[in-house]
């Protein structure tokens, strides 16, 4: 991806944010069964397409980890949410995790209709983002986020 590029949707999508601290970094009983509770979820998410999950990105700062991911709807993120997988992951985290201060973990639910967003992606190698959740398509030189926007 070495061209000037952006995504090219043009329906709302629902941004994901979920993560995880590990506070006491000793206490690993505490935080390994969060830690361990995602992969099992990824691998169903990429695997069953209809789920509505698109793509996801994953960050880790220090004694954080973060997971931007990328979906087709609320409703599907909510229905996935109820479903046997993250159910089960969620009991058991409260279980094991949820009274200890040796974790901490947060989500956050972005709902952007069509037009409310913008990307734009140089000399990344590979794609990320809404690119990869997507598609790319080639920028001008001369394209601005305010044109990408469709503001006037």
């Amino acid at each position: 991806m070495q061209k000037r590029v952006t995504a090219d949707h043009d329906g709302d999508i629902v941004v994901f944010i979920i993560g995880m601290r590990v506070n006491k970094w000793w206490n690993i009983k505490s935080w390994w069964p969060v830690f361990m509770a995602m992969p099992p979820m990824m691998k169903e998410l990429y695997t069953d397409r209809s789920l509505g999950f698109l793509s996801h990105d994953t960050a880790v700062s220090g004694r954080t980890i973060v997971l931007t991911q990328y979906w087709e709807s609320t409703d599907q993120l909510l229905d996935y949410a109820h479903g046997h997988t993250h159910k089960s992951a969620w009991i058991d985290f409260y279980k094991k995790a949820a009274k200890s201060e040796a974790v901490g973990v947060f989500h956050e639910t972005y709902d952007v209709r069509a037009g409310a967003y913008e990307s734009v992606y140089s000399r990344m190698g590979k794609p990320r983002g809404l690119v990869k959740a997507t598609a790319e398509r080639s920028l001008a030189d001369d394209s601005s986020a305010k044109a990408r926007l469709h503001y006037s």
